[in-house]
């Protein structure tokens, strides 16, 4: 049995997943069964972090996953988003790397990058 606490809405339901046929109880809502399944199945999570960047006035750009990611690459994500540099002023939601680790999922920018003008 495995115990896992839903976050999909605010009840933060106490689920209880049979690991064996995936029945769950304790979910208060049908986004909690889906929640149980889809986390003992294919886990995914939304990313967020920075990146480096080569832009005057923006030592680092915040980015997240576009979508939700699976939870076993998160490593292998970091690893490279630590190699990205970003080298132009960037509206926010603009892609830095697209499809991620051949996941469909983009990062993208999350602040906009404002070049100054005096």
């Amino acid at each position: 049995m495995k115990h896992l606490i839903c976050i999909v809405c605010p009840n933060g339901c106490h689920l209880d997943v049979d690991e064996t046929n995936l029945n769950v109880t304790g979910a208060k809502c049908a986004r909690g069964l889906t929640f149980a399944h889809d986390e003992m199945t294919h886990p995914t999570r939304t990313v967020t972090s920075s990146v480096r960047t080569s832009v005057l006035g923006y030592p680092v750009v915040s980015v997240r996953t576009s979508g939700d990611f699976p939870k076993a690459l998160i490593p292998q994500l970091m690893d490279l988003l630590r190699s990205v540099t970003v080298h132009a002023y960037l509206p926010s939601g603009s892609i830095v790397v697209e499809n991620v680790l051949n996941t469909g999922v983009n990062i993208i920018t999350t602040t906009a990058m404002i070049k100054e003008t005096k």
